[in-house]
């Protein structure tokens, strides 16, 4: 370790080392590690624990656990190879800036951590975080998210599986969400300005808003409460909506509609609307290009013996809310 001089007071500085040691910068504080390489064959875990007012540049961590229990840190320039397993838990106060995360559950137990400009490579990244922010990353991951706290994503670009599983309280804009399963069981979500593409959308979810985004996947947004899609496309969305309070803007076509308990659905078109007897459907659904023409076709029906398909009373373009074209045929599952 050397000491100098820095703009923002006297802080110890530790540049250009090979560390392999454990805990080899244990509880360091109002430093700066820059240049460092922690790998070797010493094979040395948690080199940063417990690590207070951290700036960490341009460093390669080949070594397991390097920060945890990390305060007021940041790091810029780095790069946390795939060895480098289960990086940074239990974290608070930190800034990630142009750096490579690899290596299995790279972040977790975390609370207020910024991730800008990242290439994030990590199964189950981010569990059980709070407070999270992240700006203009790439992530691959198995799990991401899980049980995470107000989150707020904006230009992400996800490769994910089982991704915002039992989130509460997030926001995520201008991203693109390549996933299976997302969402489950989330609570309080808005997404706006996305592509969302995966089968099993949402399923489980309360409060899930979607605005403006542009959703495929089989048998999207099921089981959900209070779910609203404003001025959305869905493109290969089959059998959407089965056992779902929904009030859905849809631009465009959707492949077939199952079983909706309560709400609204809006859409240009709709190539199929299944009622299986299963569900007391209470459902208003519109069809019609925005008024065009009064003549454009109903969707297909398909219904067991004895459910009932009526047309919607002249009085449904209250219940319909923010639909306000007389012209639009409606029915109405009874």
């Amino acid at each position: 370790m050397c000491q100098t001089s820095c703009a923002e007071g006297d802080r110890t500085v530790v540049s250009g080392m090979t560390l392999d040691d454990e805990r080899a910068l244990y509880g360091l504080s109002d430093a700066v590690v820059e240049g460092c390489a922690f790998a070797g064959p010493a094979d040395g875990e948690s080199a940063l624990k417990e690590c207070r007012d951290v700036e960490v540049r341009s460093s390669r961590f080949d070594l397991r656990y390097p920060l945890w229990h990390a305060e007021g840190f940041s790091m810029s320039g780095c790069t946390m190879s795939e060895a480098c397993r289960a990086a940074l838990w239990y974290d608070r106060d930190g800034r990630i800036q142009d750096c490579e995360l690899g290596g299995p559950k790279a972040l977790r137990e975390c609370s207020d951590v910024i991730l800008e400009h990242c290439g994030i490579s990590s199964p189950e990244f981010g569990w059980k975080c709070r407070g999270i922010a992240m700006r203009d990353c790439t992530l691959e991951s198995e799990y991401p998210f899980l049980d995470c706290e107000d989150l707020e994503v904006d230009g992400l670009r996800m490769h994910a599986k089982y991704s915002f599983q039992y989130v509460r309280r997030a926001v995520i804009r201008n991203s693109v969400l390549n996933t299976k399963d997302a969402f489950w069981h989330s609570r309080d979500v808005t997404v706006e300005d996305s592509v969302i593409e995966g089968e099993y959308l949402g399923w489980y979810s309360e409060n899930l808003t979607l605005v403006r985004c542009r959703i495929s996947g089989t048998q999207p947004l099921c089981y959900c409460r209070n779910l609203r899609l404003i001025d959305c496309t869905m493109e290969d969305a089959d059998l959407a909506f089965e056992r779902s309070d929904v009030r859905a803007d849809v631009r465009g076509h959707i492949d077939s509609v199952k079983n909706p308990l309560s709400g609204w659905i809006r859409a240009d078109g709709i190539g199929g609307i299944v009622l299986d007897g299963t569900v007391d459907c209470r459902c208003e659904v519109r069809t019609g290009p925005g008024g065009t023409s009064p003549a454009c076709p109903t969707a297909t029906v398909s219904r067991c013996p004895g459910t009932a398909l009526e047309t919607a009373p002249s009085d449904s373009q209250t219940v319909a809310g923010s639909i306000s074209n007389p012209l639009i045929p409606t029915v109405v599952l009874s």
